[in-house]
Protein backbone atom coordinates (compact mmCIF):
# COMPACT_ATOMS: atom_id res chain seq x y z
CA UNK A 1 0.00 0.00 0.00
CA UNK A 2 1.45 3.32 -1.01
CA UNK A 3 2.38 6.22 1.26
CA UNK A 4 -1.08 7.78 1.63
CA UNK A 5 -2.63 4.49 2.65
CA UNK A 6 0.13 3.25 4.97
CA UNK A 7 0.70 6.62 6.60
CA UNK A 8 -2.94 7.54 7.04
CA UNK A 9 -4.11 4.15 8.29
CA UNK A 10 -1.31 3.70 10.83
CA UNK A 11 -1.09 7.28 12.01
CA UNK A 12 -4.86 7.79 12.11
CA UNK A 13 -5.26 4.65 14.22
CA UNK A 14 -2.48 5.77 16.57
CA UNK A 15 -3.95 9.23 16.96
CA UNK A 16 -7.42 7.84 17.69
CA UNK A 17 -5.81 5.89 20.52
CA UNK A 18 -4.15 9.07 21.84
CA UNK A 19 -7.43 11.00 21.56
CA UNK A 20 -9.42 8.28 23.34
CA UNK A 21 -6.91 8.37 26.20
CA UNK A 22 -7.76 12.06 26.51
CA UNK A 23 -11.48 11.16 26.87
CA UNK A 24 -12.29 10.17 23.30
CA UNK A 25 -15.38 8.65 21.78
CA UNK A 26 -23.12 6.22 21.09
CA UNK A 27 -22.88 3.05 19.00
CA UNK A 28 -23.38 2.64 15.28
CA UNK A 29 -25.27 -0.56 14.44
CA UNK A 30 -23.39 -3.28 12.60
CA UNK A 31 -25.94 -3.02 9.84
CA UNK A 32 -24.39 0.29 8.80
CA UNK A 33 -21.37 -1.65 7.55
CA UNK A 34 -23.30 -3.53 4.91
CA UNK A 35 -25.91 -0.94 4.01
CA UNK A 36 -27.05 -0.16 0.48
CA UNK A 37 -24.16 0.25 -1.91
CA UNK A 38 -21.82 -1.70 -4.18
CA UNK A 39 -19.76 -4.55 -2.74
CA UNK A 40 -16.64 -6.10 -4.28
CA UNK A 41 -16.25 -9.71 -5.36
CA UNK A 42 -15.17 -12.20 -2.68
CA UNK A 43 -11.40 -12.46 -2.46
CA UNK A 44 -8.75 -14.01 -0.24
CA UNK A 45 -7.39 -11.57 2.36
CA UNK A 46 -3.83 -11.75 1.03
CA UNK A 47 -5.04 -10.93 -2.48
CA UNK A 48 -7.24 -8.08 -1.25
CA UNK A 49 -4.30 -6.58 0.65
CA UNK A 50 -2.02 -6.92 -2.39
CA UNK A 51 -4.58 -5.19 -4.60
CA UNK A 52 -4.78 -2.34 -2.07
CA UNK A 53 -1.01 -1.91 -2.19
CA UNK A 54 -1.00 -1.91 -5.98
CA UNK A 55 -4.10 0.27 -6.44
CA UNK A 56 -3.77 3.62 -8.27
CA UNK A 57 -2.57 6.27 -5.85
CA UNK A 58 -5.33 8.76 -4.95
CA UNK A 59 -4.36 12.41 -5.19
CA UNK A 60 -6.01 12.90 -1.80
CA UNK A 61 -9.07 12.06 0.26
CA UNK A 62 -11.88 14.40 1.32
CA UNK A 63 -14.73 12.89 3.31
CA UNK A 64 -17.71 13.56 5.51
CA UNK A 65 -17.34 11.42 8.61
CA UNK A 66 -19.18 10.12 11.66
CA UNK A 67 -17.29 9.64 14.91
CA UNK A 68 -18.92 7.43 17.53
CA UNK A 69 -17.79 7.35 21.16
CA UNK A 70 -19.61 5.05 23.56
CA UNK A 71 -16.72 4.77 25.98
CA UNK A 72 -17.77 7.12 28.74
CA UNK A 73 -20.28 5.86 31.33
CA UNK A 74 -23.82 7.22 31.35
CA UNK A 75 -24.18 10.42 33.37
CA UNK A 76 -20.49 11.37 33.26
CA UNK A 77 -20.83 13.92 30.44
CA UNK A 78 -21.77 17.53 31.29
CA UNK A 79 -25.27 18.39 30.05
CA UNK A 80 -25.04 20.22 26.73
CA UNK A 81 -21.32 20.93 27.21
CA UNK A 82 -19.66 17.75 26.01
CA UNK A 83 -16.64 17.97 23.73
CA UNK A 84 -17.11 16.12 20.42
CA UNK A 85 -14.04 14.08 21.38
CA UNK A 86 -15.97 12.71 24.35
CA UNK A 87 -19.51 12.55 22.97
CA UNK A 88 -18.95 11.75 19.31
CA UNK A 89 -19.90 13.98 16.39
CA UNK A 90 -20.11 14.36 12.64
CA UNK A 91 -17.35 16.14 10.82
CA UNK A 92 -14.92 16.18 7.92
CA UNK A 93 -11.63 14.53 7.02
CA UNK A 94 -8.84 15.60 4.67
CA UNK A 95 -5.84 13.38 3.79
CA UNK A 96 -3.05 14.51 1.46
CA UNK A 97 -1.10 12.24 -0.83
CA UNK A 98 1.92 12.29 1.50
CA UNK A 99 -0.22 11.09 4.44
CA UNK A 100 -0.66 14.42 6.29
CA UNK A 101 -4.26 14.81 7.44
CA UNK A 102 -6.81 16.77 9.46
CA UNK A 103 -9.98 15.55 11.20
CA UNK A 104 -12.58 18.15 12.18
CA UNK A 105 -15.40 17.18 14.56
CA UNK A 106 -18.22 19.68 14.90
CA UNK A 107 -20.47 20.38 17.90
CA UNK A 108 -22.29 23.19 19.70
CA UNK A 109 -19.77 22.84 22.55
CA UNK A 110 -16.95 23.77 20.17
CA UNK A 111 -15.19 21.94 17.36
CA UNK A 112 -12.27 19.57 17.77
CA UNK A 113 -9.33 19.33 15.38
CA UNK A 114 -6.89 16.43 15.01
CA UNK A 115 -3.98 17.39 12.77
CA UNK A 116 -0.97 15.34 11.66
CA UNK A 117 1.64 17.16 9.58
CA UNK A 118 5.10 15.65 9.17
CA UNK A 119 6.22 14.31 12.55
CA UNK A 120 3.90 16.58 14.56
CA UNK A 121 0.47 15.59 15.86
CA UNK A 122 -1.95 17.98 17.58
CA UNK A 123 -5.40 17.51 19.10
CA UNK A 124 -7.25 20.78 19.77
CA UNK A 125 -10.46 20.82 21.83
CA UNK A 126 -12.27 24.17 21.48
CA UNK A 127 -14.70 23.33 24.31
CA UNK A 128 -11.81 23.68 26.78
CA UNK A 129 -9.40 25.67 24.57
CA UNK A 130 -6.82 22.93 25.15
CA UNK A 131 -4.14 21.75 22.73
CA UNK A 132 -2.51 18.35 23.09
CA UNK A 133 0.60 17.88 20.98
CA UNK A 134 3.18 15.17 20.37
CA UNK A 135 6.17 14.46 18.15
CA UNK A 136 5.97 11.06 16.51
CA UNK A 137 8.94 8.73 17.10
CA UNK A 138 11.09 7.67 14.16
CA UNK A 139 9.40 4.29 13.64
CA UNK A 140 5.98 5.92 13.35
CA UNK A 141 6.94 8.59 10.82
CA UNK A 142 9.45 6.69 8.67
CA UNK A 143 6.81 5.15 6.43
CA UNK A 144 8.12 2.96 3.64
CA UNK A 145 7.84 4.43 0.15
CA UNK A 146 7.64 2.54 -3.14
CA UNK A 147 11.07 1.22 -3.99
CA UNK A 148 12.37 1.32 -0.41
CA UNK A 149 12.41 -2.47 -0.24
CA UNK A 150 15.03 -2.95 -2.94
CA UNK A 151 14.32 -5.90 -5.24
CA UNK A 152 11.73 -7.43 -2.91
CA UNK A 153 8.43 -7.92 -4.68
CA UNK A 154 5.17 -8.02 -2.78
CA UNK A 155 3.25 -11.18 -3.61
CA UNK A 156 0.20 -12.98 -2.17
CA UNK A 157 2.59 -15.58 -0.72
CA UNK A 158 4.66 -12.95 1.10
CA UNK A 159 1.53 -11.29 2.45
CA UNK A 160 0.11 -14.63 3.56
CA UNK A 161 3.36 -15.39 5.38
CA UNK A 162 3.05 -12.11 7.27
CA UNK A 163 -0.61 -12.86 8.07
CA UNK A 164 0.39 -16.30 9.37
CA UNK A 165 2.88 -14.69 11.76
CA UNK A 166 0.23 -12.24 12.93
CA UNK A 167 -2.23 -15.09 13.41
CA UNK A 168 -0.04 -16.57 16.16
CA UNK A 169 -1.24 -13.84 18.52
CA UNK A 170 -4.36 -12.50 16.75
CA UNK A 171 -7.49 -14.07 15.30
CA UNK A 172 -7.90 -12.64 11.78
CA UNK A 173 -11.00 -12.78 9.61
CA UNK A 174 -11.05 -12.95 5.84
CA UNK A 175 -11.61 -9.96 3.57
CA UNK A 176 -15.38 -9.58 3.92
CA UNK A 177 -17.05 -7.74 1.00
CA UNK A 178 -18.85 -4.66 2.40
CA UNK A 179 -19.90 -1.17 1.34
CA UNK A 180 -18.80 2.06 3.04
CA UNK A 181 -19.55 5.65 2.00
CA UNK A 182 -21.03 4.37 -1.24
CA UNK A 183 -17.76 2.64 -2.14
CA UNK A 184 -17.07 -1.12 -2.44
CA UNK A 185 -14.89 -2.08 0.52
CA UNK A 186 -13.25 -5.05 2.16
CA UNK A 187 -13.49 -5.33 5.95
CA UNK A 188 -11.09 -7.31 8.12
CA UNK A 189 -11.62 -8.08 11.82
CA UNK A 190 -8.88 -8.90 14.31
CA UNK A 191 -9.05 -9.89 17.97
CA UNK A 192 -6.30 -10.81 20.45
CA UNK A 193 -5.86 -14.51 21.23
CA UNK A 194 -4.29 -14.03 24.64
CA UNK A 195 -4.49 -11.14 27.11
CA UNK A 196 -6.28 -8.41 25.21
CA UNK A 197 -7.34 -6.52 28.29
CA UNK A 198 -10.91 -5.37 27.71
CA UNK A 199 -10.42 -5.21 23.94
CA UNK A 200 -12.75 -7.46 21.99
CA UNK A 201 -12.36 -6.84 18.25
CA UNK A 202 -11.03 -4.18 15.91
CA UNK A 203 -12.24 -3.68 12.35
CA UNK A 204 -10.80 -1.86 9.34
CA UNK A 205 -12.55 -1.29 6.00
CA UNK A 206 -10.73 -0.04 2.91
CA UNK A 207 -11.79 0.96 -0.59
CA UNK A 208 -11.39 -2.16 -2.76
CA UNK A 209 -10.50 -0.05 -5.81
CA UNK A 210 -8.22 2.63 -4.34
CA UNK A 211 -7.05 1.03 -1.09
CA UNK A 212 -7.90 4.07 1.08
CA UNK A 213 -9.14 3.31 4.64
CA UNK A 214 -12.79 4.35 5.05
CA UNK A 215 -13.78 2.92 8.42
CA UNK A 216 -12.10 1.92 11.69
CA UNK A 217 -13.94 0.55 14.72
CA UNK A 218 -13.12 -0.91 18.12
CA UNK A 219 -15.37 -3.28 20.06
CA UNK A 220 -15.10 -4.09 23.76
CA UNK A 221 -15.40 -7.63 25.08
CA UNK A 222 -19.02 -8.75 25.07
CA UNK A 223 -20.21 -5.80 22.94
CA UNK A 224 -21.94 -6.30 19.58
CA UNK A 225 -21.68 -2.62 18.63
CA UNK A 226 -18.50 -0.51 18.48
CA UNK A 227 -17.50 1.65 21.41
CA UNK A 228 -15.25 3.68 19.10
CA UNK A 229 -15.87 4.18 15.39
CA UNK A 230 -14.68 6.58 12.73
CA UNK A 231 -16.24 6.08 9.30
CA UNK A 232 -16.70 8.01 6.09
CA UNK A 233 -20.23 8.64 4.87
CA UNK A 234 -19.25 10.49 1.67
CA UNK A 235 -15.85 10.47 0.00
CA UNK A 236 -13.99 11.96 -2.97
CA UNK A 237 -10.43 11.43 -4.13
CA UNK A 238 -9.32 14.84 -5.36
CA UNK A 239 -6.09 16.59 -4.33
CA UNK A 240 -6.16 18.31 -0.93
CA UNK A 241 -4.65 21.77 -0.50
CA UNK A 242 -2.16 22.45 2.31
CA UNK A 243 -4.56 25.04 3.74
CA UNK A 244 -7.15 22.30 4.41
CA UNK A 245 -4.72 20.33 6.56
CA UNK A 246 -2.19 22.63 8.21
CA UNK A 247 -4.51 24.62 10.49
CA UNK A 248 -3.01 26.42 13.48
CA UNK A 249 -4.80 26.36 16.86
CA UNK A 250 -5.53 29.62 18.76
CA UNK A 251 -2.44 31.26 20.19
CA UNK A 252 -3.97 31.38 23.69
CA UNK A 253 -4.76 27.64 23.86
CA UNK A 254 -3.58 25.75 26.96
CA UNK A 255 -0.87 23.34 25.79
CA UNK A 256 -0.18 19.82 27.04
CA UNK A 257 2.89 18.20 25.45
CA UNK A 258 2.66 14.39 25.28
CA UNK A 259 5.99 13.83 23.51
CA UNK A 260 8.65 11.59 25.08
CA UNK A 261 11.44 13.63 26.63
CA UNK A 262 13.74 13.04 23.63
CA UNK A 263 11.24 13.30 20.79
CA UNK A 264 11.14 17.09 20.69
CA UNK A 265 14.78 17.09 19.58
CA UNK A 266 14.35 14.71 16.62
CA UNK A 267 11.94 16.63 14.40
CA UNK A 268 12.59 18.69 11.32
CA UNK A 269 15.09 21.48 11.75
CA UNK A 270 17.16 19.67 14.39
CA UNK A 271 20.55 18.10 13.83
CA UNK A 272 20.92 14.41 14.48
CA UNK A 273 23.48 15.13 17.19
CA UNK A 274 20.95 17.26 19.09
CA UNK A 275 18.86 14.22 20.00
CA UNK A 276 18.70 13.59 23.73
CA UNK A 277 19.07 10.06 25.02
CA UNK A 278 16.05 8.47 26.66
CA UNK A 279 16.04 8.63 30.44
CA UNK A 280 14.91 5.23 31.71
CA UNK A 281 15.22 3.17 34.85
CA UNK A 282 14.14 4.01 38.40
CA UNK A 283 17.42 5.58 39.54
CA UNK A 284 17.98 7.66 36.39
CA UNK A 285 14.42 8.97 36.32
CA UNK A 286 14.49 9.76 40.06
CA UNK A 287 17.52 12.00 39.54
CA UNK A 288 15.50 14.12 37.11
CA UNK A 289 12.46 14.57 39.37
CA UNK A 290 11.77 17.02 42.17
CA UNK A 291 9.65 14.52 44.13
CA UNK A 292 10.02 10.96 45.39
CA UNK A 293 9.24 8.44 42.66
CA UNK A 294 7.06 5.47 43.70
CA UNK A 295 7.78 2.49 41.44
CA UNK A 296 7.53 -0.88 43.22
CA UNK A 297 8.85 -3.93 41.43
CA UNK A 298 5.33 -5.38 41.22
CA UNK A 299 1.91 -3.77 41.11
CA UNK A 300 -1.48 -5.52 41.19
CA UNK A 301 0.32 -8.77 40.47
CA UNK A 302 2.09 -7.37 37.39
CA UNK A 303 5.88 -7.01 37.14
CA UNK A 304 7.41 -3.62 36.43
CA UNK A 305 8.62 -3.52 32.82
CA UNK A 306 9.77 0.06 32.32
CA UNK A 307 10.18 3.46 33.97
CA UNK A 308 10.65 6.42 31.63
CA UNK A 309 11.01 10.20 31.97
CA UNK A 310 8.30 12.15 30.10
CA UNK A 311 7.27 15.81 29.92
CA UNK A 312 3.79 17.22 30.53
CA UNK A 313 3.02 20.93 30.27
CA UNK A 314 6.75 21.57 30.34
CA UNK A 315 7.19 19.69 33.63
CA UNK A 316 9.14 16.50 34.13
CA UNK A 317 7.09 13.44 34.99
CA UNK A 318 7.59 9.69 35.27
CA UNK A 319 5.77 6.93 33.40
CA UNK A 320 5.98 3.36 34.69
CA UNK A 321 4.59 0.33 32.82
CA UNK A 322 3.53 -2.86 34.58
CA UNK A 323 2.74 -6.04 32.66
CA UNK A 324 2.68 -6.48 28.90
CA UNK A 325 0.42 -6.20 25.88
CA UNK A 326 -3.13 -4.87 26.25
CA UNK A 327 -3.39 -6.04 29.85
CA UNK A 328 -0.61 -3.70 31.01
CA UNK A 329 -1.12 -0.90 33.52
CA UNK A 330 0.56 2.50 33.22
CA UNK A 331 1.32 4.84 36.13
CA UNK A 332 2.03 8.53 35.51
CA UNK A 333 3.48 10.64 38.33
CA UNK A 334 4.12 14.37 38.39
CA UNK A 335 4.39 17.16 40.94
CA UNK A 336 0.96 18.58 41.76
CA UNK A 337 0.34 21.99 40.21
CA UNK A 338 -0.86 24.66 42.61
CA UNK A 339 -3.67 25.76 40.28
CA UNK A 340 -4.98 22.27 39.59
CA UNK A 341 -8.11 22.75 41.65
CA UNK A 342 -8.84 26.12 40.05
CA UNK A 343 -8.55 24.65 36.56
CA UNK A 344 -10.70 21.56 37.07
CA UNK A 345 -12.99 22.36 34.16
CA UNK A 346 -16.02 23.82 35.93
CA UNK A 347 -19.32 23.01 34.25
CA UNK A 348 -17.47 21.31 31.40
CA UNK A 349 -15.70 18.76 33.61
CA UNK A 350 -16.64 15.09 33.56
CA UNK A 351 -18.74 13.98 36.51
CA UNK A 352 -16.77 11.05 37.93
CA UNK A 353 -17.33 8.97 41.05
CA UNK A 354 -14.92 9.53 43.94
CA UNK A 355 -12.98 6.66 45.48
CA UNK A 356 -10.75 6.31 48.53
CA UNK A 357 -7.10 5.41 47.92
CA UNK A 358 -5.77 4.66 51.41
CA UNK A 359 -7.03 7.99 52.78
CA UNK A 360 -6.53 10.03 49.60
CA UNK A 361 -9.62 11.04 47.65
CA UNK A 362 -9.43 10.10 44.00
CA UNK A 363 -11.67 9.85 40.96
CA UNK A 364 -12.35 6.90 38.70
CA UNK A 365 -13.26 6.80 35.01
CA UNK A 366 -14.43 3.28 34.13
CA UNK A 367 -15.05 2.68 30.41
CA UNK A 368 -15.77 -0.31 28.21
CA UNK A 369 -12.10 -0.47 27.18
CA UNK A 370 -10.34 0.39 30.41
CA UNK A 371 -10.13 2.31 33.67
CA UNK A 372 -8.38 5.51 34.74
CA UNK A 373 -7.85 6.32 38.43
CA UNK A 374 -6.45 9.69 39.50
CA UNK A 375 -5.48 10.91 42.98
CA UNK A 376 -3.03 13.18 44.79
CA UNK A 377 -0.85 12.46 47.79
CA UNK A 378 2.14 14.21 49.33
CA UNK A 379 2.36 16.86 46.61
CA UNK A 380 2.35 14.28 43.81
CA UNK A 381 -0.42 13.62 41.29
CA UNK A 382 -0.92 10.02 40.18
CA UNK A 383 -2.73 8.65 37.12
CA UNK A 384 -3.22 4.87 36.93
CA UNK A 385 -4.62 3.59 33.64
CA UNK A 386 -5.01 0.35 31.73
CA UNK A 387 -7.35 -1.82 29.71
CA UNK A 388 -8.42 -3.48 32.95
CA UNK A 389 -11.57 -3.61 35.13
CA UNK A 390 -11.98 -0.97 37.88
CA UNK A 391 -10.95 -3.35 40.66
CA UNK A 392 -7.57 -3.98 39.01
CA UNK A 393 -6.86 -0.26 38.55
CA UNK A 394 -7.90 0.46 42.14
CA UNK A 395 -5.63 -2.29 43.46
CA UNK A 396 -2.75 -0.85 41.45
CA UNK A 397 -3.41 2.65 42.85
CA UNK A 398 -3.44 1.32 46.40
CA UNK A 399 -0.17 -0.48 45.75
CA UNK A 400 1.69 2.78 45.14
CA UNK A 401 3.40 3.09 48.52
Amino acid sequence: MRRLRTASARRLTAILVIASALALTAGIAQGALTGAGPTPSPKALANAVLDAFNAPEPEGVTAKIEFTNDLLPSGSLPNGMASPLAAGADGRLWIQKDGDFRVELQSDAGDAQIVSVGDKVTVYDASSNTLYRATLPDDARDVAKPGDRGDEKLTPARIQKALDRLAKTWTISGADPTSTAGQPTYTVRVSPKDDGGLLGTAELAWDSVRGAPLRAAVYAQGRSEPVLELKATEVSYDAVADSAVDVAPPADAKVTDLSPSDARHTGKGHERGARHADVTGVAAVQRELGFDLVAPGELAGLPRKEVRLVTLDGDKAALAIYGESFGAIGVLQRATKQDTAKDAGGDRALRLPEINIDGATGSELATALGTVVTFERGGVSYVVAGSVPPVAAENAARGLK
